[in-house]
């Protein structure tokens, strides 16, 4: 299963822009600083979540902000943002079995159920979590002693 790190960068960007934004000036440097990415690939993530409307990017100047409440923001939409097409990506299938084996001929077919089951359910499970509750997980792991 491959969800891209590309979606938890995205997440660690979600919660510092919604920490900070409304008194910081969030850029993509500041934003590379606190995740450990290239600040390019901090703004072609920016971009994405804005194009998708999660955020509001100034150019130019700088800075970032949420155009909705963390509430309204899923796993989902995130992921879709970020890659629109990761949950195809999701579980890998080899791409060479044998088309003169019976099982190597339909093994694509068989799997396609059973497959698609798992990514409907971890598409559904990733729509219930939101933004909102992750980053109330993360003010409970500052209050842990």
């Amino acid at each position: 299963m491959h969800i891209s790190a590309k979606c938890s960068v995205a997440i660690h960007c979600l919660i510092f822009i919604y920490e900070y934004g409304e008194t910081k000036k969030v850029t993509s440097e500041l934003l590379s600083l606190s995740t450990g990415s290239n600040p390019v690939t901090i703004r072609t993530i920016l971009s994405s979540l804005k194009k998708d409307g999660i955020l509001s990017v100034k150019f130019g100047t700088g800075g970032s902000t949420l155009n909705c409440p963390p509430g309204e923001i899923t796993l989902y939409r995130i992921c879709k943002a970020i890659e629109p097409d990761f949950a195809s990506k999701l579980i890998g299938v080899h791409l060479l079995p044998s088309p003169l084996c019976p099982i190597g001929k339909n093994i694509h077919n068989v799997l396609d159920c059973s497959y698609q089951k798992i990514r409907s359910d971890v598409c559904e499970s990733l729509k219930n979590i939101t933004l909102e509750t992750i980053i109330s997980d993360y003010h409970n792991t500052l209050n842990r002693p």
